[in-house]
């Protein structure tokens, strides 16, 4: 086991949000637009507890393995590796691309990472839709001059998206999220956007166009992979979707506890999107109620879910 003596076994999360032109008011009902939730995130703080104020980055410096695990120090070393966010779409966001992590280098900087991401939808309205990638049979001439001259919004693939979809993103995909959406976002802990299109809306200092970097590294023949909710067991853990970077599942009970273990191995990222769930590690205990996020350091061990009501929690880790 590693080192527990300074790490309780839940660190609840203080989101931050993000204001854009697209956002709704789902994420913070009363409080005008909010377009982003950023749940998990190296700079979030610590909510309550004796950790209460410090960042994520903070405690990953200060523990390393033992919040972090053995996983996610082989990859990044003492950084905080993911970042997660909910995101209420009113609008379409901009259609965009990532880089790889190579690509982030030689266009960014060293250090500097890529970003694979995947959306999970939590809500979605009778017809929304996403852009997840380029139409089959385009060709990469076609995409250049399309990303050059306005008009990739006429080769972008189109798909609808329902409750419970997963989607996954790899790097090089065109994408963009459209009207009517909620989505929970797993992504390496980049926020590295190269902007193709954004509809018309006028260029400024913080919504501008990175046509050079887009050319580089949108790829003609990169799609998303929809996998659509399973039927859920009660009391059972089931993986929507996995990469190198981190694996996504669904935790789902009613009257069923889910026993968990990080296994010193990494964090556990606990995000609940329905009902009431309480955390339970020997005589500590938290309860979480919808969009409650909590990280599980991986020097904990052995705990369990609880269900309050009839509950659906995501978990995310490396």
């Amino acid at each position: 086991m590693l080192d527990r003596i300074t790490l309780p076994p839940f660190l609840l999360l203080e989101p931050q949000y993000r204001d854009y032109v697209w956002g709704g008011q789902r994420l913070r009902p009363g409080a005008g637009i909010t377009a982003e939730a950023w749940v998990v995130y190296e700079q979030d703080k610590v909510a309550i507890g004796i950790c209460q104020g410090q960042t994520l980055a903070d405690l990953a410096a200060a523990h390393g393995a033992a919040l972090l695990g053995r996983k996610s120090v082989q990859k990044t070393g003492s950084r905080f590796p993911l970042l997660i966010k909910l995101l209420d779409c009113a609008d379409w966001l901009s259609i965009q691309v990532h880089p790889n992590d190579e690509q982030a280098v030689q266009l960014e900087a060293p250090g500097v990472f890529g970003k694979t991401e995947a959306w999970h939808t939590l809500e979605a309205d009778p017809g929304a839709r996403v852009i997840a990638g380029v139409q089959p049979g385009v060709t990469p001439r076609a995409l250049a001059q399309a990303i050059r001259d306005g008009t990739i919004e006429g080769m972008a693939q189109y798909l609808s998206l329902h409750r419970g979809d997963t989607l996954f993103m790899r790097p090089g995909t065109l994408h963009a999220l459209g009207p009517g959406l909620l989505i929970y976002e797993v992504q390496q802990t980049s926020d590295l956007t190269y902007r193709v299109y954004d509809w018309g809306r006028p260029a400024s200092e913080n919504r501008q166009l990175h046509i050079e970097q887009s050319l580089a590294v949108t790829r003609h023949d990169a799609r998303a992979e929809l996998t659509p909710l399973p039927e859920l067991q009660d009391g059972k853990e089931q993986v929507l979707c996995t990469s190198d970077y981190f694996t996504l599942s669904m935790l789902s009970a009613t009257t069923q506890p889910i026993p968990l273990d990080t296994h010193s191995e990494s964090f556990h990222a606990l995000t609940a999107i329905d009902g009431r769930v309480r955390l339970t590690e020997g005589a500590e205990s938290i309860d979480l109620s919808r969009f409650d996020t909590v990280l599980v350091p991986a020097s904990t061990g052995a705990y369990q879910l609880e269900p309050l009501s009839a509950f659906k929690a995501l978990k995310s880790t490396v």
